[in-house]
């Protein structure tokens, strides 16, 4: 006869200790945002930055933040909804929209701290690796690390295409070119052309162009928001370098314009004031009253 020791008994669950509700709920690996901001002691709470990036199905986040006991403090942050500011109303999600949003980061950023002039990052998009250089007569440059959360780091993802552009925009943040589109991993080589053409929407050029050459019907469907603001094919690698021109131009956040009137919607009724009340019982008591007579009479 084979005894089976239960483990899960009373004295089990009484020190049992639950995790943390994000990672419960599968939103935060805590061992990775140790790493990420864990402080040496001999920097004397000197904060350690962090480039943060997350992409949903409609938008990209791209922040620099810093962590303190009550949580991360945000120092700036980009989103690929602003881009139709600049010029770029379509493709928010993709690759080229990833590494403009990183770009508007990283200049708002330096732009803020007064470093927009000592670094300008490179200017020209041109694929290759660039990392930043110190200042000779200036301070040093803006140092961070790439946060990507719970997203696949696998090649080619967009998340590096907004580390990119952080990085062209003048950031110094530690990287190599294993993980940029146009990285080939067999040959262990890099194409920057190809990088290029990736950050200047050349694979939405190629794919538009076939799909109105196979399925026109198709096109004006898949593509409507492109058609609707007149943007053919061949527009785009224009379109998103006047995109980066106006990025660096000018990055800073421009605050929306309250609408507020000062006094709040009521969705229920005011209530009435004491006189008010007393006002209605009369009226009630003068109505029975009436009412009354009225059945004396008859």
């Amino acid at each position: 006869m084979v005894f089976v020791k239960v483990l899960k008994n009373k004295a089990f669950f009484r020190r049992y200790q639950v995790k943390y509700r994000r990672r419960r709920e599968g939103k935060t690996d805590y061992k990775r945002r140790s790493k990420l901001t864990r402080q040496d002691k001999n920097k004397y709470n000197s904060p350690k930055y962090r480039f943060v990036v997350r992409i949903t199905n409609r938008d990209v986040v791209c922040q620099i933040a810093y962590a303190k006991i009550v949580g991360d403090v945000i120092l700036t942050a980009a989103y690929a909804h602003e881009l139709p500011k600049f010029g770029m109303p379509v493709g928010l999600t993709n690759y080229a929209a990833c590494y403009a949003t990183g770009l508007l980061c990283a200049r708002r950023l330096l732009k803020k701290l007064k470093l927009d002039e000592h670094y300008s990052g490179l200017e020209e998009v041109t694929g290759e690796m660039f990392t930043v250089e110190e200042a000779v007569d200036g301070p040093k440059p803006f140092y961070a690390l790439l946060d990507v959360g719970l997203a696949r780091t696998s090649t080619g993802a967009r998340v590096f295409a907004a580390l990119k552009g952080a990085v062209d925009g003048g950031l110094n943040i530690p990287h190599n070119n294993k993980r940029f589109r146009g990285y080939d991993p067999d040959t262990k080589e890099y194409d920057a052309e190809e990088a290029r053409g990736f950050i200047l929407g050349e694979h939405v050029k190629d794919y538009m162009e076939d799909m109105q050459e196979e399925d026109p019907e198709k096109y004006a469907v898949c593509f409507s928001k492109y058609v609707e603001n007149e943007i053919e094919p061949d527009d785009l690698e224009d379109k998103y370098l006047e995109l980066h021109e106006a990025i660096r131009e000018n990055p800073e956040h421009t605050k929306k314009v309250s609408t507020f009137s000062g006094t709040p919607k009521r969705y229920n009724e005011k209530k009435i004031t004491l006189e008010q009340r007393r006002e209605n019982v009369a009226t009630k008591l003068a109505a029975m009253a009436e009412a009354e007579d009225e059945d004396d009479e008859e």
